[in-house]
């Protein structure tokens, strides 16, 4: 009985030692994969759950995955690099590019530029669907009164719009004769080292033979069960089943290959695009992928929810760059992260997935992350995010 005593009294003292040991648990089952890293590199990483349950392949960081709207930020920082090459124009009017005039109807005297289209300010609004099918045109899909915000003409109120993502998309065919997918290989791809794609098309076979399968909370497959194979048609097939969407006209339907939500990427990959940023543009190599005063007008506010001035989806954004989320503005909404701090990149969320891209530049460091197989409404946490996110955000440890 003493010896008994004494083992249970020993356990007893090493408890409080050993309850700060293990990591706290996921607050969601499911899948997931993340990274901190600083403007060298990876600092650390981890990752849970399968990547494709039917093979049985367990899910690493350096497995692609339909990232969401952080796709966003990397067409952002496309077109960021044609307005340096004198390309585009941040403050003309895309209806110069366009070749036909775009146009809220209900302001037809106020023109909508690349500017506002990256801020969602444009007054454009999710009314119609924005995954447009082949054969369609985004002059015609436009042309529908739900596509457009009645009561705010453009640049007076922000709107989180995905369909203004392909008009950003159309515009930059039109001022390169570029397909979109193949542009942003050569102006982001590519010059960040990046072996990630749009819609599958320009990967290549092992990296799509790498490719997360999205999953519903049922265990169905909702997003790229591809089997090792690329899909069939990497784009919304015409009404009649074809799929020649390689012949589509330049800058007619932006949507095609999925600007505001189709990239398809590693958490190892994010991660050496939020290197960049911490680098000011600096490539790892040495050269430039954008100068310092194109970044800084990415992460400089556009847009500050004041209470009135836009629809902050309760309070899920609250401060707006270009392509580009500000957090802290609003706190404790938009700020999953628990301590206020603006840190810069952006979120993303479909076919339950839940991801993102922090940057703290007063400290640099980041975070890259994501979380599959969440369903449409997971649990929410204190902020306007999810708790899985909030749990993910936490690896970034700071001091």
């Amino acid at each position: 009985m003493k010896a008994f005593r004494r083992a249970a009294l020993f356990f007893l003292l090493l408890l409080p030692a050993c309850a700060t040991i293990p990591a706290a648990r996921p607050p969601a089952a499911g899948n997931y994969a993340w990274a901190t890293f600083d403007a060298r590199g990876i600092a650390a990483s981890g990752a849970s759950g399968l990547a494709d349950r039917t093979a049985g392949r367990r899910l690493t960081i350096d497995d692609p995955v339909r990232i969401a709207s952080i796709t966003k930020l990397h067409v952002g920082l496309g077109v960021m690099r044609l307005v340096e090459h004198h390309r585009l124009d941040l403050n003309r009017d895309v209806s110069d590019y366009l070749g036909w005039p775009l146009r809220n109807p209900a302001f037809p005297d106020r023109p909508i530029t690349l500017r506002l289209l990256l801020s969602h300010r444009s007054s454009l609004r999710d009314g119609i669907d924005y995954a447009l099918p082949l054969g369609a045109t985004l002059r015609q899909a436009l042309g529908a009164p739900e596509a457009w915000d009645k009561d705010h003409p453009p640049g007076t109120y922000f709107r989180y719009a995905n369909l203004g993502f392909p008009v950003v998309a159309s515009v930059m065919e039109a001022a390169t004769g570029e397909r979109f997918d193949r542009l942003m290989d050569r102006l982001v791809i590519r010059p960040l080292r990046l072996d990630a794609c749009f819609n599958w098309t320009t990967c290549s076979e092992a990296r799509v033979a790498r490719a997360v399968v999205l999953y519903a909370p049922d265990g169905s497959a909702v997003k790229d069960d591809l089997h090792g194979r690329g899909p069939a048609c990497p784009v919304v097939p015409a009404a009649d089943g074809s799929c020649a969407w390689e012949t589509a006209p330049l800058a007619s339907n932006g949507a095609l290959l999925s600007p505001q939500g189709g990239l398809r990427i590693s958490v190892r990959d994010l991660a050496k695009v939020g290197q960049m940023l911490l680098r000011n543009g600096r490539l790892p190599g040495g050269g430039r992928f954008l100068s310092e005063a194109s970044l800084s007008e990415t992460r400089s506010l556009a847009w500050r929810f004041d209470g009135a001035n836009g629809d902050s989806e309760q309070n899920f954004y609250c401060g707006y760059g270009l392509a580009m989320q500000v957090l802290g503005q609003c706190p404790p909404g938009d700020d999953p992260f628990g301590d206020g701090r603006p840190l810069v990149g952006h979120a993303g969320d479909a076919y339950g997935l839940r991801s993102g891209l922090w940057i703290d530049r007063a400290r640099g460091i980041g975070i890259a992350y994501f979380a599959t197989g969440l369903g449409d409404d997971p649990p929410r946490g204190r902020s306007a995010y999810r708790v899985i996110e909030e749990w993910l955000a936490a690896k970034l440890k700071r001091r």
